[in-house]
This record gives structure tokens, C-alpha cells and sequence, in this order.
């Protein structure tokens, strides 16, 4: 099928409300790790705090392990009906899961069927954003032109950090406003409450976005491949090397994001208010350079910035990791909280574009989505469930040479794989396009 590109279709518009909505997703997503120490008591039974949190830390997991299975029917539909359409059903599903922790009863209520409430919950959050990373990575990366796309992909890190910081100054100010009885009592359903309606609000706002260009002109021979996988194994390679490169960029990525405040808490034995503080700021600049490496990488290419992260979580993590565990203060947690997110940043704001641009457009959202999920499943999913099983174990440093090794792993796909800088994605940069794309 090949239709006519519309001349209303706007890059920066279309960066905006891809952004906007992955925003939400990723607030609903991330405000259960960060609220888990208020209502880890709610579900399960009365014992040792470390002990609820592993309940709540596993299944947080098991919303991992949705992924991939939200990345194959996500990513497929993305394929099939379109980027739009894959976008504003995944923002359909997470307002439900937020809605059903939000009414979630609690175990004294009625035993462990609060638990199994949210546990479907996080069964759907999974699925959502499943599909989510993959239609807003290849709208982001399709709606762009040449030399713009690392700029524009970093924005997806952008807002899903933005989500997380929507959450983490929300618990702020609920600290602040409530007690700690309070909110382990009912202040933790303020949050999914908010997280339901705001992405009730996205529903709207994404059912005005426009189609991608690369996705509208899939020649008539690929039409009947959309998304099958078919289709998909026709490049293996490319799907084994999303699953290597992001092993260490998504555990490194978890571990200085959504476990950290836990970690500077629980291990370093900072005030809740001070890490959740300390986890504002730093996610803050984190934030704030996304774009900045985004745009390095459209004029040195994608590799040198993974290689810099390869490098720098490989060596840098052990020797992070101990310093923040021995911290006593808010500017030493902040500033190696930084040098963490810094690290990471070489992954984060490149990993999405890298991605979309190892794949053809018929295959695209589902190339992306699968494996990535897959990965997260396996490293992502499971960073603050190991950090905290390495903790009870009494041996928390083997933690940190966990996630050094899978990074190294990662380094070594890095400074072999090849350059998708100058990937071509439609019909008209392939015409601009006299030579082949340098690999």
C-alpha cells in the first residue's frame, strides 16, 4: 500500500504528543517502585520489611516478564494498523492497571486477594508498556528526518524520565503533607489515582496524531508481512543484537533509577525524604542531558556513545556502587548518583533510535518491541529483586559485579556491531541517498 506523505504532518508536533503520552505510561509505571515501600504492608502479611518488599519487588518483576509478550501482540499491531493506533491502545491500558491499584483492598481486608489485584495490574502495566517503548520509539525515530533522529529519539528518555520525576515529586510532596502512617494507611493510592486520569487525558490528545510517512508507504510486496514473525526472523541477527546491547544498558539503567532510592535508604541508611530528594535531583539532570547526547550522536554516530557507556558501567559500577553505600549526606549521594546517570546516559539516549533504525518499516515496532522486551524481562525487570535477594543473602557487593558483567557483555556488542547512523527509513532518503549507508 502506498499513499500520498500529507503535507500537515509535522515532525515537532508529532515529538510532542509521542512524548506526552509516553510520559504518563511511564509515571504509572514507575510510581509502584517508588511508592512500594508504603504499600508493600498493605498486601502481605505483617514480618520483616525486607521480606514485604521482595513480595512487591517480585512482582514488579512479573510486570517484566509481560513485556515480551505486550511486545509481540503490541509490536505487531503497530505494524499492522499503524504507530497511532498501537499508541493510544497501550495508554488505553495502563489508565485500567493504575485505576485497579488505586481500588486495590488490602490484605487484612480480604487476605491475598489484594495481592492477586495487583498483580493483574502489573500483568497489564506489562503488556502497555510492552508496546509503548516500541511504537514510541519507531514514531519518534520515523517521524524525524536525517540528521535530527538521536536528537528526537532522546526524547523518549526524556519523558520517561519525566514520568518518573512527575512520581517522585508527587511522593515528595505527599511526604512532606502526610505522615508515614498516613501514607502506608491510604496516601500510596494518591498517586495511581493520578496516573489514571492523566492517562485517561492522553487517550485524547494521541488520537490527533498523525501517521508516519515510512509507515505509509510499505510497498504492496511487504504489505502482507506487516509485523509477522515470520517476517521478523528473517533477521535474527539484528533481534539477538538488540538483546545483547540492551542487557547492560537496562540493568544499569534500573539499578540507578528505579532502585536507587530504595538502595540509599535501605543499604546506605539515608532519611526515605533524603533519597527521594536525592533520586529528584539527579534524575532531573539526568533529563536534561538526554537530548544533548542525542544530538552528538547524529553527528559522531550511535557506537562511540554505547561504547562510552559499555566502558564506564563495566569499571565504573563497583566502585560507584560501595561509595554510595558508604554515603552520609545528601551531596555525596547526589553527586555519585550523577556520575551513575551520566554513564547511563551513553545507553539511554540513543538506545530506542539504534533500534528502529536495524529494521525495515514492516517489521519495525515488532523488531523493536520483542527483543528489548525480552531483555528487560531478563535484566530490567529482575535489577531490584536480585539487588535486594544479593542483600538478605548478606553478600550486596555481588550484586554490583552482576551488573558489571552484564554490561561488559554489552561492551563487547558495542565495538562490534555496525554503525545505523545513516540508516535509511522512506522512499525519499533513499532517493537523497546516492551511496550506500556506512556501516
Amino acid at each position: 500500500m502506498t499513499t500520498v506523505s500529507k503535507p500537515a504532518r509535522t515532525p515537532w508536533k508529532a515529538v510532542l504528543g509521542g512524548s506526552v503520552g509516553n510520559m504518563v505510561e511511564w509515571y504509572d509505571w514507575f510510581v509502584y517502585a517508588s511508592f512500594a515501600t508504603y504499600f508493600a504492608a498493605s498486601f502481605f502479611p505483617k514480618g520483616n520489611p525486607t521480606a514485604q518488599l521482595l513480595n512487591t519487588a517480585g512482582i514488579f518483576a512479573v510486570g517484566f516478564f509481560m513485556r515480551p509478550i505486550g511486545g509481540y501482540l503490541l509490536g505487531r499491531f503497530a505494524d499492522r494498523r499503524g504507530r497511532k493506533a498501537a499508541l493510544t491502545l497501550t495508554v488505553t491500558l495502563m489508565s485500567g492497571s493504575a485505576l485497579l491499584i488505586a481500588i486495590a483492598p488490602t490484605y487484612e481486608s480480604v487476605g491475598y486477594f489484594g495481592a492477586v489485584v495487583l498483580l493483574v495490574a502489573r500483568l497489564m502495566q506489562g503488556i502497555s508498556v510492552g508496546g509503548e517503548y516500541a511504537a514510541s520509539a519507531t514514531y519518534l525515530t520515523e517521524a524525524t528526518p536525517p540528521g535530527k533522529r538521536g536528537f528526537a529519539s532522546s526524547f523518549q528518555y526524556v519523558s520517561m524520565t519525566a514520568g518518573q520525576l512527575l512520581g517522585l515529586g508527587l511522593q515528595i510532596v505527599l511526604q512532606q503533607t502526610m505522615s508515614e502512617e498516613a501514607l502506608k494507611s491510604y496516601g500510596w493510592r494518591i498517586p495511581f489515582i493520578v496516573g489514571a486520569l492523566a492517562a485517561a487525558v492522553v487517550f485524547y490528545l494521541r488520537r490527533s496524531l498523525m501517521e508516519t510517512e515510512a509507515y505509509d508507504e510499505v510497498t504492496q510486496d511487504a504489505e502482507a508481512e506487516r509485523g509477522t514473525l515470520r517476517a521478523l526472523l528473517r533477521h535474527r541477527k539484528e533481534f539477538v543484537l538488540v538483546i545483547a546491547l540492551t542487557m547492560g544498558g537496562t540493568l544499569a539503567y534500573y539499578t540507578y533509577t528505579t532502585y536507587l532510592t530504595k538502595y540509599l535508604s535501605n543499604t546506605a541508611g539515608l532519611p526515605k525524604t533524603t533519597a527521594s530528594v536525592v533520586s529528584f535531583c539527579a534524575l532531573f539532570a539526568f533529563m536534561l542531558i538526554q537530548p544533548l547526547a542525542g544530538a552528538l550522536s547524529d553527528r559522531i554516530g550511535r557506537r562511540p556513545l554505547l561504547i562510552m557507556f559499555g566502558v564506564g558501567a563495566t569499571f565504573g559500577t563497583v566502585p560507584l556502587m560501595t561509595a554510595l553505600s558508604q554515603v552520609d549526606g545528601f551531596a555525596g549521594a547526589l553527586v555519585l548518583s550523577l556520575a551513575g546517570l551520566v554513564i547511563v546516559t551513553g545507553y539511554t539516549s540513543i538506545n530506542a533510535v539504534v533500534k528502529a533504525e536495524l529494521f525495515p518499516t514492516h517489521v519495525r515496532a515488532l523488531g523493536v518491541a520483542l527483543p528489548y522486551a525480552i531483555a528487560n524481562a531478563l535484566f530490567g525487570g529482575t535489577a531490584e529483586y536480585v539487588a535486594l535477594w544479593f542483600k538478605k543473602g548478606g553478600v550486596e557487593s555481588g550484586f554490583y559485579w552482576y551488573v558489571a558483567g552484564c554490561a561488559a557483555v554489552s561492551l563487547v556488542v558495542y565495538l562490534f556491531m555496525r554503525e545505523t547512523r545513516d540508516a535509511a527509513l522512506t522512499g525519499r532518503e533513499k532517493a537523497a541517498d546516492p551511496v550506500p549507508a556506512r556501516v
